[in-house]
């Protein structure tokens, strides 16, 4: 299930195994904590954390141990495992009869960032798999809108998406821009321009628009947002790698036949980052991405070598941008 349909599952009920799996540290953080609301009481005894990454082997006894423990005065308890990764051989041996016969009176939260080879947790019996990878931006500007709302204040769906995009959809950031914007509004209407003179704009969304202005010629956009990321980034070389980073990906983006899916697959990012950078990549078109590619990698390297300062390689790599 999403995320967000995990509200209304827990009102009918525990389940016996959540997996808690995805990139967005606030989903998993907040789904853990509804969870120890409505299942736990008196966590200081009936709440129990381990680390996955210790559980290997025979050490698996020390997890069916602990469930199969009774609560202290309580219902249930949930023993929380973080990173969990057994293999099929771990799982086969030590856990698959826990799970086909599971404690009643215990609830297992798996909590993983990432998945990984081994056994597929999230199809095994008895388990919930709750995605808490990053929500698109519909679903994002929705949760800001309902939030902005429940504290009386009127956010339009164009101001909401502009914060979903400003922070990369990226939950934790949203969730504490939001909560800015509301201590700085109280009540009213959130106008885009408050939003966008309060709200902190990702680096990579900054390099985003960077590119953007790039594509519609608009030199002076691109050197003020330039100047910014340089300010608030650090330096330069900093400033000259994202963009090495952003153009070569836009170019794989732009000059693969993989769908979309496999993409984000292996560049480890979602669906619609892809093809967000598809559409860029295609206003840019396949033979400047090349060129860019090739004056910031030159520009790095010149750096590197001792060549070129960083400021005089970051001006040279904007007259090439720009003026061929």
């Amino acid at each position: 299930m999403k995320f967000t349909e995990l509200k209304n599952d827990i009102k009918q009920g525990a389940r016996s195994i959540y997996l808690l799996e995805g990139d967005d540290a606030y989903f998993r953080i907040k789904g853990e904590e509804m969870l120890k609301s409505a299942f736990v009481q008196m966590p200081e005894l009936n709440f129990s954390v381990m680390d996955g990454e210790t559980l290997k082997g025979s050490a698996l006894t020390n997890l069916t141990s602990a469930l199969e423990s009774f609560p202290f005065m309580a219902e249930k308890r949930i023993v929380k495992v973080t990173e969990f990764h057994p293999t099929d051989g771990e799982y086969e041996t030590y856990l698959e009869k826990l799970f086909k016969n599971f404690p009643s009176t215990s609830i297992l939260l798996i909590v993983n960032a990432e998945s990984r080879k081994g056994a597929d947790l999230k199809r095994k019996q008895a388990v919930t798999y709750v995605d808490c990878n990053r929500a698109d931006e519909e679903n994002v500007a929705k949760w800001a809108y309902l939030t902005f709302k429940r504290a009386g204040i009127n956010a339009s769906a164009e101001v909401c998406s502009a914060i979903a995009k400003y922070c990369l959809c990226n939950m934790a950031r949203v969730a504490v821009e939001t909560e800015k914007l509301i201590d700085y509004k109280k009540e009213g209407t959130l106008t885009r321009e408050e939003a966008e003179a309060l709200v902190y704009k990702d680096a990579d969304y900054r390099i985003y628009e960077m590119t953007n202005a790039v594509s519609r010629g608009d030199y002076d956009k691109f050197l003020i947002i330039q100047s910014e990321l340089c300010q608030k980034n650090g330096d330069e070389t900093t400033l000259l790698s994202g963009l090495f980073s952003y153009f070569k990906n836009l170019l794989f983006c732009v000059s693969s036949k993989q769908s979309e899916a496999e993409i984000a697959k292996l560049l480890k990012t979602k669906e619609f980052a892809v093809k967000k950078n598809r559409e860029q990549a295609r206003a840019l078109g396949e033979v400047r991405l090349k060129k860019f590619v090739s004056c910031t990698y030159g520009a790095l390297s010149q750096i590197k070598g001792g060549f070129l300062t960083p400021q005089a390689a970051l001006q040279k790599v904007n007259c090439e941008i720009f003026f061929g």
